[in-house]
């Protein structure tokens, strides 16, 4: 009886590989085996014994296809489509994570970062991967792109908007990284896609930042122009260049930034 179970999920697993899909739920098993949870956790463990399936999150599980049976691990571009789906989420991959994508890979992130609305999923942390979840009360879906992987097509943050979701975290990541990668990542940033993000961004100070550095240390003019014309049409107040210094420095008048610190780019 158990070795019939056994062949009936190797084929299972085979058909997962098969279909491109690189992963399946706890859900999609009892569909197909109508078996009890306890028969089915004991082929779930031997599979993941055998280094064939990886477990992802609780009741979620990612197909391993041989070239990564050594490793124990599956990228997860392959199958972060179908996880976000699996709970019911919005999502992007976002900040460090989508910046690599498009090309801003001065330094690989040790994290890959995804983007959702409250209420978050918990962060998977484990010795294969680190997966960080970032809130949003809302996504802007004029800023998502897809990008094919091998199981498919995911959503990840588009260059402009991964520079905003950037600023928005200059406590995690700090002015000077966000700056090393913003010297790589404005090469491939558009003008009338960065002026559909700054219209529909509230936060004028990470305008006003994001304006300064791609004038001064991206030295894209075309760029900081567009950010330039639309904070000329709001109301703006001096503000720090860095939000965890103080307030004292000299005043950029054009972009009302208080140079409270210095920027010093890895690049």
């Amino acid at each position: 009886m158990v070795k019939n179970i056994q062949i009936n999920w190797d084929n299972f697993v085979n058909s997962v590989l098969a279909r491109w899909q690189f992963s399946f739920t706890i859900s999609e098993l009892r569909e197909e085996f109508h078996l009890s949870d306890a028969v089915l956790n004991q082929g779930l463990y031997r599979l993941t014994q055998k280094k064939k399936i990886k477990k992802i999150r609780k009741g979620f599980y990612a197909v391993l296809p041989p070239t990564y049976q050594q490793f124990g691990y599956l990228p997860m571009y392959s199958y972060i489509n179908n996880l976000m789906k699996s709970l019911g989420k919005p999502y992007y991959v976002s900040l460090l994570t989508a910046a690599q994508l498009h090309g801003a890979a001065h330094q690989k992130p040790m994290v890959e970062f995804v983007t959702t609305t409250y209420p978050m999923p918990r962060s998977i942390i484990n010795k294969q991967m680190k997966l960080y979840f970032v809130g949003k009360k809302q996504l802007l879906t004029d800023g998502i792109v897809e990008k094919k992987g091998e199981g498919g097509y995911f959503n990840v943050s588009s260059p402009e908007l991964t520079a905003f979701d950037l600023l928005d975290q200059i406590r995690r990541f700090g002015l000077n990284h966000i700056t090393t990668v913003l010297q790589e990542l404005h090469e491939v940033m558009a003008v009338s896609a960065l002026k559909k993000m700054a219209v529909q961004n509230n936060n004028i100070s990470n305008i006003q930042r994001l304006g300064y550095i791609l004038e001064n240390f991206c030295e894209n003019q075309k760029l900081a122009d567009v950010l330039s014309k639309i904070l000329a049409k709001r109301d703006c107040f001096p503000v720090p260049l860095s939000p965890l210094k103080g307030n004292k420095g000299k005043i950029d008048k054009k972009w009302q930034i208080i140079i409270n610190t210095e920027i010093d780019p890895d690049l």
